[in-house]
């Protein structure tokens, strides 16, 4: 509630689209943080469309080979919950990694 509000309460419907609006702020911040991260320590990072954010890989510096490959789920908070199709993807065993990245500026 800014100083302009003059004591009127926000309607429900307004005050969850700003938390909502908030939260994705939040989370792309987030994953740009990871990015920038993985980058930095050499992985090659290419964005996904369905049920991870981004798939990491490594490649051999003499042969260009791919050395490892994963699949990264980023998540801007401690407590933010992974959606179905993620943790149906998390139990297939294949490499799948979640991370909480805490977004310095968003």
């Amino acid at each position: 509630m800014s100083f302009f509000d003059f004591g009127f309460k926000k309607p429900k419907k307004q005050r969850k689209r700003e938390v909502l609006e908030e939260n994705i702020r939040k989370g792309r911040a987030a994953e740009e943080q990871y990015k920038l991260n993985a980058m930095m320590r050499g992985m090659e990072v290419e964005r996904t469309g369905k049920g991870s954010d981004y798939i990491e890989r490594k490649r051999d510096l003499l042969t260009g080979r791919v050395v490892s490959s994963r699949k990264v789920e980023v998540k801007s908070s401690r407590t933010a919950p992974l959606s179905k199709l993620q943790k149906k993807t998390r139990k297939r065993g294949s490499s799948y990694k979640v991370v909480r990245e805490e977004p310095l500026f968003y």
